[in-house]
């Protein structure tokens, strides 16, 4: 894998985990949405915490279309799963969340089920170009020289 896409996948984390800090900040300002103020949550658009996390959360979905275009779902989602680190520790720092022992040893299993899943293939190759690559392996090659 390159540089190029690494960056991609830091990316994604980054964006993901600080988009929805953001927007956790600004909800907070907000308030609970119940019945009595559910049509005022319009104006939440206005707060520059939703704003800051909406437009973060845009960059991380053009980095993750960007993810999907070269390699696998299956690779790109949990190898921006490390958000979940960053995401914990941005919440404790700024939000001042109380993370527990638990919440940390869940967010560790995560980490090590990533490294799993980063060492495999990142994209899968379809069925017909396996056959198509298996079938000049097999077949005898010409000779580009004319026989005497």
């Amino acid at each position: 894998m390159t540089v190029r896409k690494y960056l991609i996948l830091l990316a994604v984390t980054i964006f993901g985990s600080s988009g929805d800090v953001c927007l956790a900040r600004g909800m907070r300002d907000f308030g609970a949405v119940t019945t009595s103020n559910w049509r005022q949550l319009l104006t939440v658009l206005l707060d520059p915490w939703v704003v800051v996390g909406i437009c973060l959360l845009i960059l991380f979905f053009c980095s993750y279309l960007t993810a999907l275009s070269w390699a696998d779902l299956t690779y790109v989602l949990p190898a921006t799963a490390l958000s979940y680190v960053l995401m914990a520790l941005l919440a404790k720092i700024f939000l001042h969340e109380n993370v527990t022992l638990e919440h940390w040893l869940g967010v560790g299993l995560i980490t090590v089920g990533v490294g799993f899943v980063a060492t495999g293939p990142s994209l899968t190759v379809p069925a017909r170009e396996k056959s198509e690559s298996v079938a000049t392996r097999v077949a005898p090659q010409k000779s580009t020289r004319s026989e005497v």
